[in-house]
């Protein structure tokens, strides 16, 4: 009897990102998975003159174990990079000591798209004011998004065995 071919499908490989919204003084951080294309906000790790709280870091990546890092690069509106190009990609190499994927994503004006639809929130029954580590980790969610926006259509081809 002769071999058939294997039959072969097309799916999205399912992973695991963690997203950052660098700043000076706090790095909003959001998690977001193929599968459901869709990203949840973790919190905020300090940032200040030592550096990003490298443990907290550690500790989010070791309960996520993501499959890429993905961190919002801003650019002006004509694409130039902006001011915070250098501590972003110095930000960069000291999570490379991760051994983890590290990616950008253009985070124009998602600072602003965060703090307004947490102001929308607020106005439809949300309670509390808006504090900035909000922006930061609804801006980490929209990061995120964008990634994964921009990924879902490469799906993965993967022979199927008789046996599955």
């Amino acid at each position: 009897m002769q071999d058939m071919p294997k039959p072969k499908t097309a799916e999205t490989p399912v992973a695991t990102i963690i997203a950052f919204d660098f700043g000076l003084r706090r790095i909003g951080v959001a998690v977001g998975q193929t599968v459901t294309g869709s990203a949840s906000p973790l919190g905020v790790v300090s940032n200040g003159s030592s550096g990003p709280d490298h443990d907290r870091i550690a500790a989010l990546l070791k309960e996520w174990r993501p499959d890429k890092l993905v961190v919002g690069m801003p650019f002006h509106v004509d694409g130039r990079p902006g001011d915070m190009e250098k501590p972003i990609h110095a930000f960069i190499d000291e999570l490379r000591r991760y051994k983890i994927a590290v990616t950008t994503v253009d985070e124009r004006y998602t600072s602003l798209e965060a703090e307004e639809a947490l102001r929308l929130a607020r106005q439809s029954g949300s309670r509390g004011r808006i504090r900035k580590e909000d922006i930061d980790v609804a801006a980490a969610v929209l990061i995120a998004e964008r990634y994964l926006a921009r990924h879902r259509s490469e799906p993965v081809v993967r022979e199927i065995h008789p046996s599955e």
